[in-house]
């Protein structure tokens, strides 16, 4: 878009669009960057419906790797945190943009903080994670952990299937005391023995991506045809 195409979509409604991705392993069957594909097909396809513009991806998050794997790299919280204030200060200031829905799809508490306590003059912040909503029947393990299993595994399916190797798909399945540790709050450290996945990708399909896709894509829908009307 030239300058002048994202002013005059700005005028209509002053919203940027701002997927956050990773650059992270999420097993043998999944290509590196797999959250940050979800979140950038997410944005187009909103960016299209809303007539709202979307900003670059921002490809490089905050995770915590226990096990290094070739090509994954991150940024520390602190690091994302300044990066995201400077990208959110510029827009806001040269473009006026006054409400930033940022899309991830990272369950790290770190990756989270960093995108939820950005500072603004004035405009808002919406981070919304995808991986934090209840996607109850639509899974057979509802609940599981995100990394390389049947959830991330089927939208892949969905969204880029000839970037998904299945038959190197391992499943992994949790002890109490693993999925203890992997709550929200805990390092989320991939646990030993793990091919870097965790879960049951076994379980993935590319018609279950579809329902998940349609499913997180109606629930955001509905939350920027709401903020539209405030």
């Amino acid at each position: 878009m030239t300058p002048a195409s994202v002013r005059d979509r700005l005028l209509e409604r002053a919203t940027l669009l701002v997927p956050v991705g990773t650059t992270e392993q999420h097993g043998p069957h999944l290509p590196l960057g797999c959250d940050t594909m979800i979140v950038e097909r997410l944005a187009d396809d909103l960016s299209a419906g809303f007539g709202i513009p979307r900003a670059p991806t921002v490809e490089y998050g905050v995770h915590e790797p226990s096990r290094r794997f070739p090509g994954g790299a991150e940024l520390r919280r602190r690091t994302l945190h300044r990066v995201m204030n400077e990208l959110i200060e510029s827009w806001e200031a040269g473009a006026a943009v006054r409400e930033f829905i940022i899309l991830t799809a990272q369950a790290s508490d770190a990756h989270l903080e960093a995108l939820s306590t950005i500072r603004t003059d004035g405009a808002t912040v919406q981070v919304m994670d995808i991986f934090s909503l209840d996607f109850g029947s639509l899974l057979e393990q509802p609940g599981a952990p995100v990394q390389g299993g049947e959830l991330d595994t089927s939208l892949m399916l969905h969204i880029a299937p000839e970037l998904v190797r299945m038959e190197l798909a391992q499943d992994f399945a949790l002890t109490p005391a693993m999925l203890t540790r992997y709550r929200p709050g805990h390092s989320r450290h991939l646990p030993a023995g793990s091919p870097g996945s965790v879960g049951y990708p076994s379980l993935a399909s590319a018609q279950k991506g579809e329902l998940l896709y349609r499913f997180i894509l109606d629930r955001i829908r509905g939350s920027l045809a709401g903020s539209s009307d405030a």
